[in-house]
C-alpha cells in the first residue's frame, strides 16, 4: 500500500506491528524479526508519517526502560490488512486451483 513516495504498509510492516503488540518494545520486536533497531525505526517512522494518526506510540528508555505500543490506530490498520489478506486468498482460490491442473508432477 503506497502513500506518495513512500510504501505505508506491506507484510514486512505489518510483521513488525505485530511483533511489537506482542513485545512491547520496538528492540525485542526488531531482534525477534532478525532485523536491525535502525532498520525498525525508520519503518515505524515511515508508518506513523504515512497515516492520518500513529500506529505505534513508543517512550525513551532509561531507568524504566522504553516501550511501544500499538494505538487505536495502529490495532485498526493492522486487522484491517490482515482481514484484506485473509478475503483476497479466499478469492484467488478457485482460479489457484485451475492453474494447479497445468503444473507438472
Amino acid at each position: 500500500m503506497r502513500h506518495g513516495d513512500e510504501i505505508a504498509l506491506g507484510p514486512g510492516k505489518v510483521d513488525l506491528l505485530e511483533a511489537i503488540e506482542r513485545a512491547g518494545t520496538l528492540a525485542e520486536a526488531a531482534r525477534s524479526l532478525g532485523m536491525s533497531y535502525m532498520r525498525a525505526w525508520h519503518l515505524l517512522q515511515t508508518m506513523n508519517a504515512c497515516f492520518k494518526a500513529p500506529l505505534v506510540e513508543t517512550s525513551r528508555g532509561g531507568a524504566e526502560r522504553g516501550g511501544a505500543h500499538l494505538t487505536d490506530t495502529g490495532k485498526a490498520v493492522l486487522a484491517a490488512y490482515r482481514r484484506m489478506e485473509t478475503e483476497s486468498l479466499r478469492a484467488l482460490e478457485p482460479a489457484w486451483q485451475e492453474l494447479r491442473r497445468y503444473l507438472a508432477e
